[in-house]
């Protein structure tokens, strides 16, 4: 439901540089809509935004991004006693739907119009001129927004990345992942991981963050639906949603498969081995990098080491290999290389980083950064970085607290 308020009040806007992007300050203290918080930020989750901002734009998945995190000894009460932190992170544009949601639920029908007027002259002019849907600009301006919210979620979905609070205040109207908060990569693939541990109820869970960015989407449409005039004109803005992200997940998961050319049996493929995957709770990362070494060698024995059950696999294989036999083997492993990361933020690598920066020892910040920076590169000696997690990994709690 809306919440009645946009946002927890941690961000500040300072301005706009002259080549269009925005800057903000998160954690900086209370602002008109802190919800009676203090509006900081503690060092462990600022350290984890600047990281993954990062490492998401080196991932090739829209961003914002950090510019610099800066520390400090002021007390914050969190779940404990932490110290605080302030991010410096940029975007072309923060505007999320819940902005839109803030002034449709005031009946601010004019300054609604204006925000709407702003979005689509400054990020989508060509939204005056489309004939489609119905010559409407803002029911165009729906469409294109939801068209870019679901390439973005294909690239979630393809990384194996989780958000942990897909609220409508945390959806960029520009199709941008904003708001790092209890995310995580996942490490093994478990279809139905929940890595917020206050979301008791698996509402963001990762297999279905689509369909909650659709819904979030049904939010921005009923927000905007004062200026768009009908609910038929919504709907038909609405229509492509979900084909866009189904053609844009199958163009995310061929390269990491080095399948250069769409084939109507790609699908299946795709399907099969994501079943083995969660069936076998496979480490998501680790498999797809194995795969691709595997077809570079034309050795598939460290990929079948991952699976329990071997003659599911076996079976997947040799569908796999008729299809790679038709490719350039080195061209396709080249292809593969440089779309499934060696390196992803996992938490435990974060946790360590943290737990070693609040001791004023940010090298491990620092080596960890540089990695996830050229996360398709090997980087020799530095393999235990790129392995599977601990034990104790299992037992961290990501929460909204932050």
């Amino acid at each position: 439901m809306w919440a009645g308020q946009l946002g927890d009040g941690r961000a500040i806007m300072l301005g706009e540089t002259t080549d269009g992007l925005e800057v903000q300050l998160k954690g900086s203290g209370r602002t008109p809509y802190s919800r009676m918080g203090d509006g900081r930020s503690v060092l462990r989750s600022s350290i984890r935004e600047f990281l993954c901002s990062e490492a998401m734009h080196a991932l090739r998945v829209p961003t914002s991004r950090a510019l610099c995190v800066t520390g400090s000894p002021a007390s914050v009460r969190r779940e404990e006693i932490e110290t605080a932190a302030v991010v410096t992170r940029v975007a072309q544009s923060f505007i999320r739907f819940g902005h839109f949601e803030h002034f449709a639920a005031r009946d601010m029908l004019d300054e609604l119009r204006t925000l709407a007027d702003y979005v689509i002259d400054r990020y989508y002019p060509a939204c005056r001129t489309t004939p489609q849907p119905g010559g409407n600009a803002y029911a165009a301006l729906l469409q294109a927004v939801s068209e870019r919210t679901a390439t973005l979620m294909a690239h979630w979905q393809a990384v194996g990345f989780c958000h942990g609070v897909m609220n409508t205040d945390n959806m960029s109207i520009l199709g941008l992942t904003i708001d790092y908060g209890p995310f995580q990569f996942l490490d093994a693939f478990v279809p139905g991981h929940v890595c917020n541990h206050s979301d008791t109820q698996g509402r963001y869970a990762y297999n279905r963050q689509p369909n909650v960015a659709y819904w979030n989407l049904l939010c921005l449409a009923q927000a905007l639906l004062p200026l768009i005039g009908g609910e038929e004109t919504v709907q038909v803005a609405l229509a492509s949603y979900k084909s866009v992200f189904s053609t844009n997940f199958m163009a995310r998961m061929r390269p990491k498969l080095g399948l250069t050319t769409e084939r109507a049996s790609d699908a299946e493929l795709i399907d099969t081995i994501l079943l083995l995957l969660a069936k076998n709770g496979v480490d998501y990362t680790i498999f797809w990098r194995r795969l691709s070494h595997a077809v570079a060698k034309d050795n598939f024995e460290p990929v079948r080491d991952l699976f329990a059950d071997r003659a599911g696999w076996d079976q997947w294989l040799l569908a796999y290999s008729a299809l790679i036999a038709q490719n350039d083997r080195s061209l396709a492993a080249d292809f593969m290389l440089k779309t499934n990361p060696k390196f992803v933020l996992r938490n435990h690598l974060g946790e360590q980083a943290i737990r070693a920066a609040k001791l004023g020892d940010f090298s491990e910040l620092q080596t960890l950064q540089r990695l996830l920076d050229r996360p398709f590169d090997e980087h020799p000696g530095h393999d235990a970085w790129a392995d599977f997690p601990p034990e104790w990994a299992s037992s961290i709690e990501i929460s909204c607290s932050s």
